[in-house]
């Protein structure tokens, strides 16, 4: 069952060589990113799944050992998801690589590591199914669930300004801070993609991961909005 879960923004700009000179900026959310991991290994896991979003509408492994590359952001850099051979030809999708990231910089070693993309486009039953399945792959199970709120914060964020993300944003950090698993079944599929948060699948993963299973509770540890994007980050225990 599900014991723990952080859920962690995606940017590749997370990572320093990434973002160059505007690395300081991300100094905080990089901060919460270590101190959720850290609730991840308190919780003694049988076993971590990174989740992060994928391409397609379906969902798809990636074992131990996967590789990921952040050259296609200009950077000669690989982040591999824990110890493994991964499997040939296979390479983590931008988000899990992200997540991958952020397992090597702190040396995590507490459980073994497999990787689940979901496609932006799952819907929300085959989500919660997913996060299901996922929680009965052994007895103690972990997620650390990748993903950003809306980019349409500000004129200049990607998707422009839309006035309706901003309060998107803050309910996806109330229901991440307080472990709502109701309020991320809820989210509406077709206004997330308006919206361009690429966060909804796998929050919903989550959300039916923590079904049936021991009451977390939730804890929200960064809340910003760099960039014109929504970055959250949150641990349950």
């Amino acid at each position: 069952m599900l014991v723990a879960a952080a859920a962690c923004p995606c940017p590749p700009l997370l990572v320093p060589e990434v973002a160059a000179g505007a690395a300081p900026e991300l100094d905080a959310a990089r901060a919460a990113c270590t101190d959720a991991l850290g609730v991840l290994a308190a919780a003694r896991p049988d076993l971590l799944v990174v989740v992060g979003p994928d391409d397609g509408a379906g969902t798809r492994d990636y074992p131990a050992g996967t590789p990921g590359s952040f050259r296609r952001f200009g950077v000669d850099l690989e982040a591999r998801l824990g110890e493994g051979d991964g499997a040939a030809g296979e390479e983590l999708p931008y988000g899990l690589a992200v997540g991958a990231w952020l397992l090597g910089r702190t040396g995590w070693a507490d459980a073994p590591v497999e990787g689940r993309g979901v496609g932006e486009s799952l819907a929300p039953d085959a989500c919660l199914a997913e996060g299901r399945r996922l929680a009965g792959r052994a007895d103690r199970v972990a997620l650390l669930v990748m993903g950003d709120a809306s980019a349409c914060r500000t004129l200049k964020a990607p998707g422009y300004l839309d006035e309706r993300a901003a309060p998107y944003d803050a309910e996806i950090a109330r229901a991440l801070g307080s472990a709502d698993t109701d309020a991320l079944r809820a989210l509406d599929p077709g206004v997330s993609r308006e919206l361009k948060v690429s966060g909804r699948a796998p929050w919903q993963v989550l959300a039916g991961a923590a079904e049936g299973g021991a009451a977390l509770s939730g804890v929200l540890l960064h809340e910003d909005a760099p960039y014109g994007v929504g970055y959250v980050v949150a641990a349950w225990s």
